[in-house]
């Protein structure tokens, strides 16, 4: 009975597969696909023949099951290189795959050559191990074509449905042969009759689809991949043991314990291994795909990072650095921003080199101007644009892991620059990394740029309370000095102790007009901030505050006469903010130094006292924020409106201090004669 079955399912199966192939000869296309789609059907139809009239046991059936693989594997491989011509790696997995079948063969050959009893054991063996490895490779590459098959081609899906169907019930078959199961003729029986019901579904799909195109979905390749390389590892691994028990005598144990430990911990080892990692990725995204990155994926992958943080998340600045870095593989880089006329470190993320160096505005205007992402290599090597290279301070070329600076454009506008980390695998950038990276950088710059407009849009909301809480302040002020002033007028007329009125009087009028001087500061009456820039003698200027303040505390002034572009009001006010800040910060016998230079096209006014110091944290996350003070009585007012008149007058404010030890603050003017050489 069982026989009877095999012959007529297989025969069956024979008949079908012949057939369709008759009808796919009567029906050129011109393409390699379907040619290779003729032999496999062909192979197939001669492999049933051969187990219905013939035996599944017998040496040319088996090596016709191999040539049938092989045809199937070739016919898959036709239909992901279609369009991929020189695809050198994909090939290379596929005829891996092959090469187990072919190997499966000559065993099956080998098993015919008069072996002893334990040697042909142990080939047979080996045979029926490379069997199931074939069919599992088969089902894994199946499974990635049909991922890869769009939807529409739902002739292509029923295809490989098909081949899928094929490779289980072989690796069904072959498990039943490895275990010695007792219901093997009944397996082989289901076998017939399934490969009946592939050569129906192959009728169906060919009538279905004749298009033989497939699309590469890079998470199911390098799924496949990894699982293709699995199955090697565990069948060299087998095929090693085996070896091992015929050969090692006494000692079988101890060898298969240390070939399986050894393959372990091999394994365990490169995977744990990130170059390899990285290696692995650029060659399959290299030989498998026309274009290296999977836009979508990167781009999902890119926005989750910059718009979805999760709780305890890095801050904004932190994963814009994260979600470019990401892009390249870089493992970490620094965030420049956009400070004045200059570029100053922001955030970092696993970076190592130094963050900071001279201040310089050279690389800023580069980036504003050309926008172009800079390669830090090809500067290093002196092969890079001549703007490039004079453009990059020193102290990022000395830095050996900055690899490249991409800029953060918005609206036209440089906002800041990223400085990426060389990747574990070592590369020049392409045309793609540009594309890539210059879209990315200005959506990085979009969401930097909107996180700066809510900050904004934060202080205004804070400086419209402030402007409510003291309007009625205002008024009581205003009252104020209209009563000390009448009071000042009643005691020019009425005072009779003449020393006690005049020392009355100068009181009342320097009360007076420093209330009305606050008056027209806090009702804006104040210069106008649109006013063009004046030459200043900012010596003259420093003298002036100096002497105003040293009758609260010992101030000295070094100042050569030097003339820079801003406001004569704006730097007196920014002076005495600055000043009055020392003053509060030092003990009443340490002096306050104030000091002109010039540095280069600019002028440098410095403040510098010997008194308690910020921390770090503070300088670069609080100290210009409004309405944040150390002092407990401080509005946290003068820092911040400090810098915003330096930078409206086009300087720059910088600061330097340390705890304990005193604070330096810089600001930096325009000199008038390199500006006037400018125009």
């Amino acid at each position: 009975m069982i026989t009877t079955l095999i012959l007529w399912s297989y025969a069956l199966a024979a008949l079908l597969f012949g057939a369709l192939a008759l009808t796919q000869v009567r029906q050129p296309s011109g393409q390699w696909p379907h040619a290779a789609f003729v032999v496999a059907l062909a192979t197939t139809s001669l492999w049933a023949l051969a187990v219905a009239g013939i035996d599944t046991r017998d040496v040319a059936t088996r090596i016709v099951a191999s040539a049938r693989d092989i045809a199937w594997l070739g016919f898959m491989l036709a239909l992901v290189r279609r369009d991929r011509a020189g695809n050198y790696a994909l090939g290379a997995v596929y005829f891996v795959v092959m090469a187990l079948a072919g190997t499966a063969a000559m065993l099956a050959v080998a098993v015919r050559m008069g072996l002893d009893a334990e040697a042909l054991t142990a080939v047979e063996s080996a045979r029926v191990v490379f069997r199931m490895m074939s069919a599992v490779s088969g089902l894994v590459l199946v499974h990635h074509l049909y991922q890869a098959a769009p939807p529409s081609r739902g002739g292509i899906r029923l295809v490989v449905l098909a081949l899928a169907a094929m490779w289980g019930v072989d690796l069904l078959v072959s498990a039943g042969v490895y275990f010695d199961m007792r219901w093997m003729p009944a397996a082989i029986v289901v076998r017939g009759i399934v490969m009946t019901g592939v050569a129906a579904l192959l009728v169906v799909g060919v009538h279905r689809s004749g298009d033989w195109t497939l699309a590469l979905s890079r998470p199911i390749t390098v799924r496949a991949l990894s699982t293709v390389a699995l199955i090697l590892y565990a069948g060299l691994t087998a095929l090693a043991t085996s070896i091992a028990a015929s050969y090692a005598g006494p000692y079988v144990r101890v060898a298969q314990t240390a070939i399986v430990f050894g393959a372990t911990a091999g394994a365990l080892a490169m995977l744990s291994t990130p170059w390899l990692r990285a290696w692995t990725k650029v060659k399959v995204a290299k030989h498998l795909f026309r274009h290296r990155y999977d836009y979508r994926a990167e781009w999902q992958r890119f926005t989750d990072t910059l718009g979805k943080p999760a709780a305890g998340a890095d801050t904004l600045h932190a994963r814009v650095v994260k979600s470019i870095a990401d892009l390249t593989d870089s493992p970490g880089g620094l965030l420049l921003v956009a400070d004045g006329i200059s570029l100053g470190p922001e955030a970092m993320w696993n970076w190592d080199c130094a963050a900071t160096g001279p201040q310089d505005d050279t690389l800023a205007r580069f980036l504003a101007r050309d926008a172009r992402i800079i390669e830090l290599d090809r500067v290093r090597a002196g092969t890079a644009p001549a703007e490039d290279m004079a453009s990059v301070p020193g102290w990022l070329q000395e830095c050996p892991d900055a690899w490249a600076i991409v800029p953060l454009i918005h609206g036209g506008a440089l906002v800041g620059a990223i400085v990426l980390a060389r990747p574990p695998v070592d590369r020049a950038l392409d045309w793609e990394d540009f594309d890539l990276l210059r879209v990315a950088g200005r959506q990085a710059a979009s969401y930097l740029a909107e996180g700066r407009a809510h900050a904004a849009l934060a202080d205004a909301a804070r400086f419209d309370e402030f402007n409510r809480r003291f309007a009625f302040i205002l008024h009581d002020i205003k009252n104020l000095v209209s009563q000390l002033t009448l009071v000042a007028r009643n005691a020019e007329r009425h005072a009779d102790n003449p020393e006690f009125r005049v020392d009355m009087v100068a009181t009342l009028r320097d009360s007076s007009d420093r209330m009305n001087v606050l008056l027209a500061r806090l009702s804006q009456h104040g210069p106008v901030r649109g006013e063009p820039l004046q030459p200043l003698d900012v010596a003259a200027i420093v003298e002036r505050v100096a002497a105003s303040r040293r009758g609260q505390h010992p101030i000295a002034a070094r100042a050569a006469s030097v003339f820079a572009l801003g406001h004569a009001a704006r730097l007196e006010q920014v002076l005495g903010h600055l000043v009055q800040n020392a003053i509060e910060a030092s003990d009443a016998d340490a002096p306050i130094l104030l000091s002109v230079e010039t540095i280069g096209d600019r002028v440098a006014v410095d403040v510098i006292d010997h008194g308690s110091g910020m921390a770090p944290g503070f300088v670069r996350d609080q100290l210009f924020r409004p309405f944040v003070s150390s002092k407990p009585t401080g509005f946290g007012i003068g820092a911040f409106e400090a810098r915003q008149l330096v930078h409206a007058m086009g300087g720059a404010l910088d600061v330097t201090s340390r705890e304990g030890e005193g604070t330096r603050f810089r600001i930096l003017l325009p000199a008038v004669a390199s500006l006037e050489a400018a125009a």
